[in-house]
């Protein structure tokens, strides 16, 4: 069984301004199989923020073999009476060569290939509250040196668009984005940067 891992993980998290508590959570595992990425942001910020996302990372590892589909349900059951939160969950698949995405609300995912094309997902309206909500799934195959870039509604379309982001190294595009995003974050920020090297 090979141990060599198939994806390269670098990630930043800042709460927002005059705030101790993040209310952003995230989380990330590579297993045999499969590789599965989530931010959860609570709306709002402080701590019942960050209760909301928590609860939903929590369900997110302890279900990580299922679909990108079945997880955002599940999420959704256990927010009734909670305060909500927008999601987005990424899981790259190593034997279908696919991978699939799923965004509620501001989580934004960009994928940047081998030949330095970016692609942004929308995402889809809305937030998770318990409530029976429509979403979509993107499912798309997954190319060898492929960046993805998955980030909160903390990091700006500004700092999205800055030439760094299509560097090979995921460690120097977080130390970059650390060195010269604002010190002072209007927002929780979460930035998640993956480099899927097979």
């Amino acid at each position: 069984m090979s141990t060599q891992k198939k994806v390269d993980v670098s990630a930043f998290q800042k709460a927002k301004k005059g705030n101790y508590y993040c209310g952003d959570s995230y989380f990330y595992t590579e297993t045999e199989n499969e590789f599965v990425c989530a931010i959860a942001d609570g709306l709002g910020s402080g701590e019942y923020a960050m209760e909301s996302s928590r609860i939903v990372i929590d369900i997110i590892k302890s279900n990580i073999y299922t679909t990108v589909e079945q997880l955002v349900k599940k999420c959704n059951e256990k927010l009734f009476g909670k305060r909500g939160v927008v999601l987005g969950i990424l899981k790259l698949d190593f034997k279908s060569h696919m991978y699939s995405f799923s965004s509620i609300g501001n989580i934004g995912v960009m994928r940047v290939t081998k030949d330095r094309k970016k692609k942004r997902n929308i995402p889809n309206a809305g937030y998770l509250a318990g409530y029976h909500r429509p979403f979509k799934v993107v499912q798309e195959k997954l190319e060898p040196e492929t960046n993805f870039i998955m980030f909160s509604d903390g990091v700006s379309d500004r700092e999205l668009s800055q030439g760094f982001l299509m560097n090979n190294d995921v460690d120097t595009i977080i130390k970059t984005y650390e060195n010269t995003s604002d010190n002072l974050r209007e927002d929780d920020t979460t930035l998640i940067v993956m480099r899927y090297k097979e």
